[in-house]
């Protein structure tokens, strides 16, 4: 099994790089790969809204960069995490780029992140850290994924890099995380062939002006 990680921190190994770690590091004891991706420090372009996407049907989308080799990896993946510092209360900018076109890639294809497990994490100085992680589950349950839970929100604390691993409660959310999505991941690789036959459903679009 592997899961693929995404974190939309400019800085490569800051304090949204070291709760992935804390995460990734449960998953791999339990004989479970992870690769992380490094999306904040990547010049994104945001969602065109073309719709290019749909009409194609070609599970990609018509800007030309590194999003359509995360949408490959992530469609691959049994595992999916989410990782973003707080920006004024939001996700990165970058990150949030690279959630728009991937996910409405994945909507526009078949739901190609369907029955995944998805984790969301979040780095913040001091508040609206919880703000950017349910920001961050939006894309996740859009997408009838999975989530794992911990003992808190999956919220770390730090300002400098490296700050976050003084924060111990949230360290010890991260692992703890980390353990239960290792969990989840092992119960629905027993139930696959039941997944398999759970097949998704046409989306139903209402719009309310007339």
């Amino acid at each position: 099994m592997k899961v693929i990680a995404f974190n939309g921190s400019p800085r490569k190994e800051g304090n949204t790089f070291l709760a992935i770690q804390f995460v990734a590091k449960k998953l791999e004891e339990q004989g479970i790969e992870v690769e992380i991706v490094h999306v904040g420090n990547k010049n994104i372009s945001g969602c065109l809204a073309c719709g290019k996407c749909r009409e194609h049907k070609d599970e990609k989308c018509v800007i030309q960069d590194e999003v359509n080799d995360w949408i490959k990896k992530m469609k691959s993946a049994d595992g999916i995490i989410l990782g973003s510092p707080t920006h004024f209360s939001g996700i990165s900018g970058n990150m949030k780029s690279f959630l728009d076109r991937a996910f409405y890639v994945s909507s526009g294809n078949g739901n190609l992140f369907r029955n995944k497990i998805g984790a969301a994490v979040v780095a913040v100085r001091r508040s609206g850290g919880v703000v950017v992680f349910n920001q961050l589950n939006n894309y996740l349950s859009y997408s009838e994924m999975v989530l794992p839970t911990s003992n808190y929100w999956n919220v770390i604390h730090g300002r400098a890099p490296g700050e976050a691993l003084e924060d111990k409660e949230g360290v010890q959310i991260m692992e703890i995380l980390g353990k239960n999505m290792a969990t989840l991941l092992k119960q629905l690789e027993v139930t696959k062939d039941i997944r398999d036959k759970n097949l998704a459903e046409n989306k139903v679009f209402t719009n309310f002006i007339r």
